[in-house]
């Protein structure tokens, strides 16, 4: 086999050194050439002179883009999915095991959602040319004119009849109508026709839907063939002075809740209520004080086909479906979607259109999303509403209390909005027959809904805008044992505490942080052989860790302290046999995603502050794993989890947010018995109370409960 080398090959080194003599004699000339062409380009026009000119020239452009782009805020901001970003390199993933190997140091893909995908953007691959004339599914031919818009679904295009039509009729008769395109290569074509065509089946013609009257595939688009209809509610608002009257505003509201109801009757959420998306008919036409909610490309089936039964709960906390403007809170946690979300964006939609402006607006960056759920949750109706009429604070507190699968009394919501409407149907702003129809048909009494009694019992608010921390703690039914916790434990008398601690034939099974003091649990229960601690300044030393690693010591407790510092606690006579952790600015549940598909369940988690840390690691024994993640207390989802045998057994919250691990154990437990408890003290007297319960301390944390 012939030895490879690196370099000249023999024979050539004297053309080479001609070849490098002859370059440098042309370089002046070269030079000067480039000098003149250069003066002239600058006489000409004032274009840059150098390469390095025209690349500022670029970058400066580029910056007045941006700061023109930040200062007009786009007011169709729409996002399908929410993922979380790349970081940057202070982010970083250890992992030690025998697969991969010490202080191996991953992408970190933990960071703010993101809001960047506007609605319009053409995905990948759709930049095919339109066709000018459309034929599909046995329509007419017609003839593409004006662009009426286009979203995150298609593009909206006239069509004009070529051959016969009538200016006067309407449905698959009339003369223009509109043509939505979809390319082949765009998200919702991946298995096939979009998926709003299946939506459009179930309801297109049904209540204020438009209808379809011809789809088909042309070339490289799908097309649909629909109704043409008016301006939209965005449109009607733009050109009545940012502001619409309250009656205005009631009307809307009770024609979309009947809207709303025939659809959800259906089985479908519609995911996207917003003033872009309710059109009014064709102006001039019977129809131009018709209301329709028009785009099904996120509309999702609440109700499962074949059972009729209401589809699970769930959270996925890095997928967000909808506008991050009128977005409910739950579809920003990534919750499964479900009727209440359609009506909270749509309170959201009617404030709007009557005060002109949300607070959450003018957010930018990688983290909008989260800020804007954050504004959310600590705004409560009262404050969103000080300017509005009494009915929109009051359908505003009926659905932000609502629960996953609870059914909206369209009826009574209707009911709200009697008193701002004028007596007379024929001559209000928008017609409302579909909202008389509901009231008629379920025989309402006319009148106020009494907002805060919910079957003779108080109604609890959870949105009180005052945010609050306190401790949670959590118990587990165990066998009799010995466990002592402290609370309140400077750094320097930490050591006294282990130390006694494990002369009494304790250790450690949880640690947790209050501002810049510790609590410790230690019991008899936790399996552990040996054990090992650390006090660091920084947020989960990573040499130390390592270094513990090497001996097989695996990490079974962390706390972070506000000042960034952190207790980390590493034991041996675990069952793990691999272990990886993160650190990062929001919580990594991209990262947890992937780990879970590995092999590895989050066994701690902890915060420093507003940062996250959170270890996992495979032999966990559990068979399966989900996250609660919120702004506050997620006791809906925790009850819903528990029902189907989750339990929790990690804990973390900023002052922001509170994160919950549940799981489920591979080996069941005797008693399965688990309870909380959120405290605004260290829960002292409920441990002891609890011990005679044989309920034991678990895991426990401090930060944001309340919104």
């Amino acid at each position: 086999m012939p030895e490879l080398r690196k370099g000249v090959r023999r024979g050539r080194a004297a053309v080479a050194q001609q070849q490098q003599q002859r370059e440098q004699k042309r370089a002046p000339q070269r030079n000067q050439g480039r000098k003149r062409a250069a003066a002239a380009a600058a006489a000409e026009g004032g274009r840059p002179r150098t390469r390095l000119a025209a690349k500022r020239l670029k970058e400066e452009d580029h910056r007045q883009l941006v700061a023109a782009a930040t200062a007009r805020e786009d007011h169709n901001h729409q996002v399908i999915v929410i993922s979380e970003r790349d970081s940057d390199i202070e982010k970083k993933e250890f992992v030690k095991g025998d697969i991969e190997k010490k202080g191996a140091v991953m992408g970190d893909d933990s960071g703010g959602l993101s809001a960047n995908k506007a609605a319009g953007q053409e995905e990948e691959g759709s930049t095919a040319p339109f066709p000018e004339r459309v034929q599909v599914g046995g329509s007419p031919l017609y003839k593409i004119e004006r662009k009426l818009g286009k979203g995150g679904f298609g593009q909206v295009f006239v069509g004009r009849r070529v051959n016969g039509g009538n200016e006067r009729a309407t449905g698959s008769a009339a003369l223009e109508v509109a043509l939505k395109f979809e390319h082949r290569n765009s998200k919702g074509c991946n298995y096939g026709p979009p998926y709003e065509w299946q939506v459009y089946n179930a309801l297109g013609g049904s209540h204020g839907v438009p209808k379809v009257h011809y789809k088909g595939k042309q070339g490289d688009y799908y097309v649909m063939v629909m109704d043409m209809l008016g301006p939209s509610l965005w449109d009607v608002w733009n050109s009545s002075g940012q502001a619409m009257s309250a009656e205005m505003v009631a009307c809307i509201a009770v024609e979309s809740l009947s809207i709303l109801e025939k659809m959800h009757s259906k089985g479908y959420v519609h995911g996207d209520v917003k003033p872009e998306n309710f059109l009014l008919g064709q102006p001039s036409t019977p129809q131009e004080k018709k209301l329709f909610l028009v785009d099904l490309g996120l509309a999702t089936k609440w109700k499962d086909s074949s059972s009729g039964l209401h589809v699970d709960y769930d959270q996925r906390p890095d997928m967000f479906r909808g506008t991050v403007r009128y977005a409910s809170v739950h579809a920003h946690l990534g919750r499964t979607a479900s009727r209440r979300d359609d009506l909270e964006s749509l309170a959201y939609t009617l404030i709007f259109l009557h005060r002109g402006r949300l607070p959450w607006q003018g957010y930018q960056g990688d983290n909008k999303s989260f800020l804007v759920c954050k504004k959310k949750m600590a705004t409560s109706p009262e404050m969103l509403c000080c300017f509005c009429p009494p009915p929109l604070r009051q359908f505003l507190e009926i659905v932000v209390n609502m629960k996953f699968d609870e059914e909206p009394n369209y009826s009574k919501l209707i009911s709200l909005f009697e008193g701002l409407m004028g007596p007379n149907p024929a001559i209000r702003p928008i017609n409302t027959d579909g909202a008389q129809k509901i009231i008629y048909q379920v025989g309402q009494k006319r009148g106020r809904l009494n907002i805060d009694e919910e079957d003779g019992q108080p109604k609890k608010k959870v949105r009180l805008g005052v945010p609050a921390t306190q401790w949670i703690s959590v118990y587990n039914a165990r066998l009799p044992m010995k466990q002592r916790y402290h609370y309140n434990v400077a750094d320097a008398r930490l050591a006294q505490h282990v130390e006694k601690g494990m002369a009494d034939g304790l250790l450690i099974s949880c640690v947790a942080s209050c501002t810049n003091l510790w609590a410790l649990i230690m019991d008899a229960g936790t399996g552990f052989t040996h054990q090992v601690y650390e006090l660091s300044p920084s947020f989960l030393h990573k040499e130390w860790i390592m270094d513990q690693w090497e001996k097989n010591y695996y990490i079974s407790s962390i706390a972070g302290s506000s000042s960034g510092s952190s207790l980390v606690v590493m034991s041996k006579g675990t069952q793990y046999t691999q272990q990886s952790y993160k650190v990062s600015d929001s919580f990594p549940f991209k990262w947890i995603n992937k780990k879970w598909r590995e092999g590895f369940y989050v066994t701690s988690m902890a915060t420093a502050g507003s940062r996250w840390g959170v270890v996992m690691s495979r032999n966990a024994g559990f068979s399966d794993q989900v996250v609660e993640l919120d702004f506050l207390y997620p006791s809906e989802g925790i009850h819903r989890r528990w029902d189907n045998g989750y339990r929790i057994t990690s804990t973390a919250a900023t002052s922001d947010q509170a994160a919950l691990i549940l799981s489920i154990p591979k080996r069941k437990p005797g008693d399965e018995t688990q309870e909380t408890l959120r405290t605004s003290q260290f829960p002292s007297t409920h441990v002891k109370e609890k011990w005679a319960k044989n309920l034991y301390l678990a895991c426990l944390c401090y930060g944001r409960t309340v919104s």
